[in-house]
């Protein structure tokens, strides 16, 4: 009853509303302990939320209680003897088990009292959640306790990789506030921080300011960073300890009021876990009041330029407004990829838009046909922005790097900036697909995963730009006595060329 919806086929990719940390009745800080599982279940729907996660602090009992309850009611439909109240309670937990998945999980508290969220699959049971919160070091006598405080528990690295070994989605919890393993003036030094944020068992991090102008913790984990290479998966979820939010602390939310909206294919654990997983930042969003559309210009421009972002007003080619646009998407290849808004600037106001949105699709297209080798695809698409026509671009990180321009221009993204690559640069690029190559038979999990060691190393050279004469950013690269990524460099150059 808490799975996937009964009677729901939905295969086509639709955006989900997501509230993956809720606390119920069986956590001991819980501010309306005499709510009932189907009340909490209730509200849950009552905010239009399609997917929720029971994350009580180092407790299933909440799970277990849920369970309990309608297994009874079930066997008793069985026999005949349910009474007039209890076939409408049964009712209601089937109405909205259908409308709403529940996940089970639990908020573990590690050491130093950092909390970590655990999420499994509907149909994991209740002794093996309880198994692994035992292997986390939570004492049998304290299994229903739902307490912050546990005594000794296992380290953060530690409790990432049980919980994932265990079939569970790894969420560092309010990761930028309290109890959480970005908070600021920790007295950690940056490689323990690094570790607890790029963790390869760790699937995102749960921040607080996702809704906000600033977005700074996003930022922060972007990619852009050479020490925090893997950019992380940044969601929001309630941390509820109460049905509604409290109208005399507003700080003290309620069900689904701070929840995020994913793009996924179905709604279901395997979908969100393949989401986190990937690479696809754009997927996940803050989600919205459904009589206020999503901006996505308006988020991307409160983010500002970036090494994911970049906007440009038009793509005239007079005054190489053109030429810069396809700088920005060799640079987005040939770094992490990333997106191009063309109709607005950066600046706060009204965007400008574009006349002929499609006109301009076509005019870039055929530039990009013509001038970027190898071949990138490129995704198009117009989105509105107050009653504004903006043309989006969604650059891959490109399969085939390095790309250059007109066959000797290369740009990389550094920070908020497109630059000329230099030759490091250039054989950091070449040797960072050459790394990749061996390994075609791992997962995407598993390549997203190992993803950012490589761009720490891209990145590292980057950092010596400042070093570079001016006269090297314009100066045709010469192929000249060069070995292994060089090498392999120009016979893939010369392959390319002659499609």
């Amino acid at each position: 009853m808490t799975g996937q919806p009964n009677g729901q086929t939905k295969t086509q990719r639709k955006w989900y509303r997501v509230d993956l940390h809720l606390h119920s009745p069986a956590s001991r800080d819980y501010e309306e302990p005499k709510t009932t599982y189907l009340e909490w279940l209730q509200t849950a729907a009552d905010k239009d939320l399609d997917i929720v996660a029971m994350t009580d602090h180092n407790t299933v009992a909440g799970i277990a209680a849920i369970r309990k309850e309608i297994e009874w009611l079930v066997s008793l439909d069985q026999a005949g003897r349910l009474t007039a109240d209890e076939k409408s309670r049964l009712a209601r937990w089937r109405e909205l088990s259908d409308r709403v998945l529940v996940l089970p999980g639990f908020e573990f508290t590690a050491t130093f009292g950092f909390h970590i969220l655990a999420l499994f699959p509907p149909e994991t049971t209740v002794r093996q959640l309880e198994h692994t919160l035992l292997m986390l070091s939570i004492p049998d006598d304290k299994l229903d306790a739902g307490s912050t405080e546990t005594g000794a528990s296992t380290d953060v690295l530690t409790a990432y990789q049980i919980i994932h070994d265990a079939g569970g989605l790894v969420i560092a919890a309010h990761a930028n506030s309290t109890h959480g393993v970005a908070m600021r003036n920790f007295p950690f030094g940056g490689q323990t921080k690094i570790a607890y944020t790029q963790d390869l068992n760790l699937d995102a991090l749960e921040v607080t300011d996702l809704d906000r102008h600033s977005r700074s913790t996003a930022r922060f984990f972007n990619g852009s960073k050479a020490e925090y290479a893997r950019r992380m998966h940044c969601i929001q979820g309630s941390d509820a300890h109460r049905l509604v939010m409290d109208e005399r602390n507003p700080k003290r939310l309620g069900i689904g009021d701070r929840a995020t909206e994913m793009l996924l294919d179905a709604p279901t654990f395997e979908s969100i876990s393949s989401l986190l997983r990937s690479k696809q930042f754009d997927r996940t969003r803050p989600m919205r009041p459904k009589d206020k559309p999503f901006d996505p210009l308006a988020v991307a421009r409160d983010e500002g330029p970036s090494i994911v972002l970049s906007f440009h007003e038009t793509a005239s080619q007079r005054g190489g407004r053109l030429a810069t646009i396809l700088n920005d998407v060799c640079a987005f290849a040939n770094t992490m990829g990333g997106t191009v808004y063309v109709g607005a600037s950066q600046r706060k106001g009204a965007p400008k838009g574009l006349p002929q949105p499609l006109q301009t699709q076509k005019q870039i297209q055929e530039a990009l046909d013509a001038r970027i080798t190898p071949p990138l695809s490129v995704k198009f698409d117009v989105v509105q922005s107050e009653n504004a026509n903006v043309l989006r671009l969604q650059v891959p990180k490109g399969a085939d790097r390095p790309y250059c321009i007109d066959d000797y221009k290369f740009f990389v993204r550094d920070e908020s900036e497109t630059s000329m690559a230099v030759r490091d640069e250039i054989i950091a690029l070449v040797k960072d697909v050459l790394a990749d190559e061996p390994q075609t038979s791992v997962s995407e999990g598993d390549t997203t995963r190992n993803s950012g060691q490589s761009n720490g190393h891209q990145r590292s050279s980057r950092n010596r730009r400042s070093s570079r004469s001016t006269s090297s950013t314009t100066s045709k690269p010469e192929p000249t006595s060069m070995r292994n990524a060089d090498d392999a460099f120009y016979c893939r150059r010369s392959a390319s060329t002659n499609r």
